[in-house]
């Protein structure tokens, strides 16, 4: 600690990075609660006649809660984050995103409410959809235009990192509750115990988020008028750096899907029966995940072209994939963590500079709507990997899919960077 700083940043940069941040926890704790519990869900919330269809009906609102997440980032951020602000819209946003996520743990089970069950369970997912579609736009807006541009890197990296604590603190909780509960009781309500600890985390950003202030980009557009009055309509203006941003979110979110989401699914009882040991081993790997992402934020200083770094890495990445689902996809518990930890340790390397990439390609007057289309419209796509994985693994052998799918969602990504066209970073593209 000196001169009011601590590691470089001041107490408020802290406080709005760490508000982003929040936000990232809840959306990884929240969303790898789900696939942690989906197998004992699809048995309560479907009928039991459905069979094997009941588990991709539970695994199929991943998607639909993707399609209602780029709705809500077009809704919530042209109506509030970039006209009313970014603090604004992410207190809004947090409410109901932690609210909603921790209801799917009330639901009640197919015996007691028939088709309703079901049907709740989607009405869920897609209004919790609405407002989790808030947080990437206006997190990233709220701490790029927080901190000075030569701490732009960590500070995104951090913000980024958010998802995988979130994710390593859910797999924490659930190994705790399944301890002390055993796996007939969790299998019962334990389940729904873990979905309702999502109110925590949605409490205490909530809390930070009411402390900290908006940026002094929005109020210094605010005391000059420069409040878009339609920012949608703005930036749809930007038609080249919406369609290769959409194709550089919908391949790298399309093959995180299809891995840090996906290793649960293939750890369960389903696919490779993994047993307790899924859980150790995706502490390690999302362990691992974290170092990737807050190297990456390192490595990626000193670009000027922010595509540079997220290239590397995603070639970096791409190139050996059918090595690791080969070496990776298998009951050696050991292999399967050292393999997908190097794995997502590699990923969140491409992950760790997109904060910064998105916040510097749009302008203050419609970033928030933007990035929050781009991410959550590339999410769309990326929804779809574990149903696209999972649907045709009685046909298709799934290593052989795996690696189709992975390679295809590389091609797209790669693509897009290359495509995208350099930024001019002549000026200070955050406050322009």
């Amino acid at each position: 600690m000196s001169n009011g700083k601590f590691i470089g940043f001041t107490g408020n940069e802290i406080l709005q990075v760490s508000a982003a941040w929040g936000g990232w926890i809840l959306d990884g704790y929240t969303s790898i609660a789900y696939l942690l519990v989906f197998s004992y869900m699809s048995v309560l919330i479907f009928p039991k006649y459905l069979g094997y269809l009941a588990l991709v009906l539970t695994l199929l609102p991943v998607t639909f809660g993707a399609a209602a997440r780029s709705f809500g980032s077009a809704i919530l951020g042209n109506f509030i984050g970039d006209r009313k602000g970014r603090k604004n819209m992410l207190s809004i946003s947090i409410v109901g995103f932690s609210i909603l996520s921790a209801a799917i743990g009330l639901i009640p089970t197919y015996s007691q409410a028939g088709i309703a069950s079901p049907v709740l369970l989607y009405v869920l997912l897609f209004l919790d959809g609405i407002f989790a579609g808030a947080e990437y736009g206006g997190g990233t807006a709220l701490s790029m235009e927080s901190v000075r541009p030569e701490k732009r890197e960590q500070a995104g990296a951090f913000v980024q990192s958010g998802y995988g604590t979130g994710y390593f603190l859910i797999v924490f909780v659930d190994i705790l509750l399944l301890s002390a509960m055993g796996t007939a009781a969790f299998a019962s309500y334990g389940w729904r115990i873990l979905m309702l600890t999502s109110i925590i985390p949605g409490i205490i950003t909530l809390i930070i988020r009411r402390l900290s202030k908006e940026t002094k980009v929005f109020d210094e557009m605010k005391k000059s008028n420069e409040v878009e009055k339609s920012p949608v309509r703005k930036m749809f203006k930007n038609g080249r750096s919406l369609a290769f941003g959409l194709m550089i979110t919908s391949g790298l979110l399309f093959m995180n899907t299809a891995t840090g989401s996906f290793y649960p699914v293939i750890g369960s009882d389903d696919f490779l029966n993994l047993g307790s040991g899924l859980l150790y081993a995706l502490l390690v790997i999302n362990f691992f995940s974290l170092l990737g992402v807050w190297s990456g934020g390192i490595l990626a200083r000193g670009f000027q072209d922010r595509r540079i770094p997220m290239l590397i890495f995603s070639v970096i990445f791409t190139v050996p994939t059918a090595l690791f689902v080969i070496f990776g996809y298998t009951t050696n518990l050991f292999m399967f963590t050292l393999v997908f930890s190097i794995q997502l340790f590699l990923e969140a390397l491409i992950f760790s500079a997109l904060p910064v990439f998105l916040a510097e390609s749009f302008s203050k007057r419609f970033r928030s709507t933007a990035i929050g289309v781009i991410y959550n419209g590339g999410a769309i796509f990326g929804g779809t990997a574990i149903v696209l994985l999972t649907a045709p693994a009685h046909i298709i052998n799934i290593k052989t899919l795996w690696i189709v799918e992975m390679y295809i969602a590389g091609i797209v990504l790669i693509l897009g960077l290359v495509l995208y066209g350099k930024q001019d970073r002549s000026v200070d593209p955050i406050t322009e």
